[in-house]
């Protein structure tokens, strides 16, 4: 088992320097906990200038940190979809002044304010996750919550094993559907996007990968308890030990969530669901 170097990419490919610096060196206990802490304190505002502010920040401090563009349009893909679901639900089901009327149904004031917020804090908050995801090192983090949050030696060793199975994945079904494409009567297709798309060959794959998943993933339980993990204490080859950048990092990112709030609320833009008598 085993997993890329603290600030080099899944694929291996060493990451920018300013990104190591700037998030992988940093503890990754702290930096879930300050995730935790700014998206607890975003549950307070419902008005959209709040979490646009925030994600124009976010977007601006990640890339001052090298962090791709390729990375922060994946968050807007991950959670997109679904913050236009929430939209969507809210513009026509919140009580207020109508606005408009689409296909039968009343789109209130209210609706689209908390719709708005509601959206852009769902992109916010998974723009945030993945930047994290994806800068942090598996092995870092295991090892810092084994140290700083207590996470027992079974626990953290499952935990990098899942990590291990997941980060495999998407190799792995491409391999099915390759090896499915190779049986079937007709040219081989020399791109994963000219696969077959049956529905009855997309179940069988899923399927397949499911047993394989299973199988390796039973195949690491046995070697972890062959090997003795969470028979008793262990050591760690590399200690996680916090610094003053770490304070720095989670100072910074919940002081600026909470400035913004206070700027907002004394222009007058901040509701709160009080407010919007939600």
């Amino acid at each position: 088992m085993s997993a890329a170097p603290a600030g080099a990419s899944p694929d291996g490919r060493a990451a920018p320097r300013a990104r190591r610096a700037a998030l992988a060196r940093r503890d990754p206990t702290v930096v879930l906990a300050t995730l935790l802490v700014v998206s607890l304190l975003l549950l307070v505002p419902v008005d959209p200038w709040t979490p646009l502010t925030l994600l124009v920040l976010t977007v601006a401090a990640a890339r001052a940190a090298a962090v791709p563009w390729s990375t922060l349009a994946r968050g807007l893909a991950s959670f997109g979809p679904f913050a236009l679901s929430v939209l969507a639900v809210n513009l026509v089901t919140r009580p207020g002044a109508p606005v408009a009327r689409v296909a039968g149904l009343t789109v209130t004031d209210v609706g689209v304010l908390v719709g708005t917020g509601l959206a852009l804090r769902t992109v916010l908050v998974g723009t945030l996750a993945v930047v994290v995801a994806a800068s942090l090192d598996p092995v870092r983090l295991v090892a810092s919550l084994h140290r700083h949050a207590r996470l027992g030696a079974r626990g953290a060793a499952a935990l990098l094993a899942a990590h291990r199975v997941l980060e495999q994945l998407p190799a792995r079904w491409v391999a099915v559907r390759q090896a499915q494409a190779a049986r079937l009567p007709g040219p081989r297709p020399t791109r994963a996007g000219a696969l077959p798309t049956s529905p009855d060959l997309l179940v069988r794959a899923a399927f397949t990968l499911l047993v394989v998943t299973l199988r390796q993933a039973q195949q690491m339980a046995v070697t972890l308890e062959t090997r003795g993990v969470g028979s008793g204490p262990r050591t760690v080859h590399r200690p996680a030990r916090l610094g003053a950048g770490d304070a720095v990092l989670a100072a910074v990112a919940v002081g600026t969530t909470v400035v913004v709030g206070a700027v907002l609320w004394r222009l007058g833009l901040l509701e709160t669901w009080a407010s919007v008598g939600g």
